[in-house]
């Protein structure tokens, strides 16, 4: 299991992704528009002052049952373990085992 501190950190970058997803989607499309060197500096210095947690490249993929960070499958967001243990256990529809 993970560390319930880091299971808790990355709700609140979930949380916070959310809150500023609109305004940083408005920014890059104004700085896209923008014409002038100076406008798109003064907007992309906007876009820096926004909470790094709220950038969606610093969230962390994890496993839903354990929380582990490594080794998850996108389609189940499974770890390698559960994943194991849940296909052996015919609890996945439509996985089966690769060679016996």
């Amino acid at each position: 299991m993970a560390r319930k501190s880091l299971i808790q950190r990355e709700i609140k970058r979930q949380k916070l992704e959310k809150k500023y997803k609109f305004l940083r989607d408005s920014l890059k499309k104004s700085i896209k528009k923008a014409f002038l060197l100076d406008e798109k500096w003064k907007i992309r210095k906007n876009l820096q002052s926004l909470p790094r947690d709220s950038v969606p490249i610093r969230r962390h993929r994890r496993c839903i049952i354990t929380g582990r960070p490594k080794a998850n499958y996108r389609d189940f967001a499974l770890s390698r373990h559960f994943f194991r243990e849940m296909a052996h256990g015919c609890l996945l529809p439509g996985v089966t085992k690769a060679s016996w």
